[in-house]
């Protein structure tokens, strides 16, 4: 008759990141969870830009000169787009690579736990100002 499949889960595919152990923080013993992918935050942050421009996928890849199925990837963090399609994509949405990735960095950043006055916090958030080096 037919044949029966095994149903694949998250961490057998190889596009998918499955969740990584829980580690525990070594201030405070805490579980942790993973942090996000450079990809998965930048895809966040270009769908969030075409929602609040109310576009459509088609419209901004279009301009961008790349697929609708790849832009969704990407926004969906499933693809590592070259520098050039961020840019591309960046540029449909009326904003620059720096742009994007400022604001990549600025939601990837922690303030550190522990006994920090709000004047130190301020100077850490204050460091990401500037030119930013990306190391893949």
């Amino acid at each position: 008759m037919g044949h029966l499949l095994p149903l694949r889960t998250p961490s057998d595919r190889p596009d998918v990141r499955a969740p990584g152990p829980r580690t525990a923080d070594p201030r405070t013993h805490e579980p942790r969870t993973p942090e996000p992918l450079w990809r998965e935050v930048t895809g966040e942050l270009l769908r969030e830009r075409r929602h609040m421009r109310g576009e459509k996928l088609s419209e901004t890849a279009s301009r961008a000169g790349i697929s609708t199925q790849y832009l969704s990837e990407v926004e969906r963090g499933r693809k590592d787009p070259s520098s050039e399609v961020l840019s591309a994509v960046a540029g449909a949405l009326d904003l620059t690579l720096r742009d994007l990735a400022v604001a990549a960095a600025r939601r990837l950043y922690v303030v550190p736990a522990g006994p920090i006055g709000t004047a130190s916090i301020r100077q850490d958030v204050g460091a990401l100002r500037g030119p930013l080096a990306l190391a893949a």
